[in-house]
C-alpha cells in the first residue's frame, strides 16, 4: 500500500498542502485579531487560529488519501499528548506542523512554513515543506532526492578552511543547561546564530546556504520532513550519541544537523564535548 501510494499519489500530498495554506494560513497573513493569538506553554510558545484549522484541513486530508493512516500534529499533541505515541505503531504516519514559525507568523514576517512528512515504523518516506509567502515549495522522497521548486537540491560541503555557519535553538527556547551545551559551540572557525522556523533552516542547509544546525528539542513535526530533505540532498545528521535521530524513539539531546557528513560529525563532537 505504501509503496503504490508513493509512486502513484505524492503529487496529491503537495495539492493538499498547497490547499491548506490558500485556504487556512495566507487569508490570515498580516489580518490575526487580537483574539485569533493564544500562548499555549509560555509568552514564546504561540497559537493562532490558523495553526488549527491548517492542522484540521491537512489531518482529514491526508487521512483521506491514505487510508488507515494517522496524523501526529502539533496541535493535537498539545491537546493530547497520548497522540505522540502513533509514531511507534504500525500505521503510516503523517507528522505535520502547520505553521513552523507561528511567532514570525503572528508578527507578519514571510519566513513561516507549513510541514509535512510521512514515516512508517519511524522510517521518514516523503516530506513537503511550503514557505508559501516565500513562495518556496520542498519537497523529498527516500531514494529520490530532494527539490526546491523544481531544482534539485545538493547540500555539497563547506569550502575548506571557511568558517562554519552553524544555526542553534533560539535562548528563548532553551533550559541553562541546554544554553551551556549549545555554548560548546563558541569556537573559532564557527559562527553561530539563533534559528528561525526550524524547516526552513533545514531547507537552508539542504540548498548549502547554512553549514549546520543544532537542536536541542525532540518534537517529531519539527525535524522529521526537514531531516528527510536534508538526507535527500546529500547531508547528514548525529545526536550526540553517535546516533541518527529517530521520530520513533527518544533521542539523546542536542543532535547535530550539517552539509555533509564530516561537518555533522565535528558538530556532534563540539556538542559531546568530546572534540
Amino acid at each position: 500500500m505504501i509503496d503504490d501510494f508513493l509512486t502513484h499519489r505524492l503529487g496529491a500530498v503537495e495539492e493538499a498542502v498547497h490547499e491548506a495554506a490558500a485556504a487556512e494560513i495566507m487569508p490570515r497573513f498580516r489580518k490575526l485579531a487580537d483574539h485569533e493569538v493564544e500562548s499555549k506553554a509560555g509568552a514564546h510558545d504561540l497559537v493562532t487560529v490558523a495553526d488549527r484549522l491548517a492542522e484540521e484541513y491537512l489531518t482529514a486530508a491526508l487521512t483521506g488519501l491514505l487510508p488507515g493512516s494517522v496524523v501526529v500534529g502539533e496541535e493535537a499533541v498539545h491537546a493530547d499528548p497520548g497522540v505522540y505515541g502513533a509514531l511507534r505503531g504500525s500505521v503510516p504516519v503523517w507528522i505535520v506542523d502547520p505553521v513552523d514559525g507561528t511567532r514570525q507568523f503572528v508578527h507578519g514576517d514571510p519566513a513561516f512554513c507549513t510541514l509535512v512528512a510521512l514515516a512508517h515504523h519511524g522510517e521518514l518516506l516523503a516530506s513537503w515543506t511550503y514557505a508559501p509567502a516565500l513562495g518556496e515549495f520542498a519537497t523529498a522522497v527516500r531514494g529520490e532526492g530532494a527539490y526546491l521548486n523544481g531544482r534539485r537540491l545538493v547540500s555539497g560541503s563547506p569550502e575548506s578552511g571557511s568558517e562554519l555557519r552553524v544555526a542553534i535553538t533560539h535562548p528563548d527556547y532553551t533550559s541553562p543547561e541546554e544554553k551551556a551545551v549549545l555554548a560548546r559551540l563558541e569556537v573559532p572557525g564557527v559562527r553561530l546564530r539563533y534559528c528561525g522556523a526550524a524547516g526552513l533552516e533545514y531547507l537552508r542547509v539542504a540548498q548549502g546556504d547554512m553549514d549546520a544546525l543544532a537542536f536541542s528539542w525532540p518534537a517529531a513535526w519539527d525535524h522529521a520532513a526537514g531531516l528527510l530533505l536534508v538526507a535527500e540532498a546529500g547531508g547528514a545528521q548525529y545526536t550526540v550519541a553517535g546516533e541518527p535521530f529517530r521520530v520513533d524513539w527518544d533521542n539523546a539531546l542536542p543532535f547535530a544537523i550539517a552539509r555533509d557528513d564530516a561537518t555533522a560529525i565535528r558538530v556532534r563532537d563540539l556538542l559531546a564535548g568530546t572534540a
